[in-house]
């Protein structure tokens, strides 16, 4: 099952960081490639939650909110179904999570996922999730607190 992972440091405060990545409807305020968010399911912040992410090319994935942890800074959510996401995933959870670099102060933000799809998709796949969705929002997350 392949595992992509993207990781960096982020010069602000652990608790900075979580502030603004802790709400699960709102990717648009800091991640580059969602263009929309809305909660179509539940409530925000709320287990259960879902949100349907509209991409900046049009794409749509619905995702639900499977764990919020605040006092580990992270949430793990899932594609809400086969047909929830553009990319022919039958199965994906993600998790983010921002832990505080001890010496420095900034923050330190991990964001993985495990996921099934076609094998000759796999590489193709784990490129757009860690290099492109992952290390794009933490490029982003960076430039925000710089």
């Amino acid at each position: 099952m392949p595992r992509p992972y993207a990781s960096g440091v982020v010069p602000a405060s652990a608790d900075a960081v979580w502030e603004v990545v802790r709400a699960f409807d709102g990717l648009p305020s800091w991640h580059p490639a969602i263009a929309t968010s809305e909660v179509v399911s539940g409530a925000e912040g709320q287990v259960g939650a879902v949100r349907r992410l509209t991409l900046g090319d049009g794409g749509v994935v619905v995702e639900r909110l499977l764990t919020l942890d605040d006092v580990d800074r992270s949430y793990t959510y899932a594609f809400d179904g086969p047909d929830s996401n553009p990319f022919g995933v039958r199965r994906y959870v993600s998790t983010v999570r921002i832990a505080p670099v001890t010496d420095t102060g900034h923050a330190f933000v991990e964001w993985w996922s495990e996921y099934d799809a076609e094998a000759a998709d796999e590489a193709k796949l784990d490129e757009l999730f860690a290099g492109g969705v992952y290390g794009g929002g933490i490029a982003a997350l960076r430039e925000r607190f710089s």
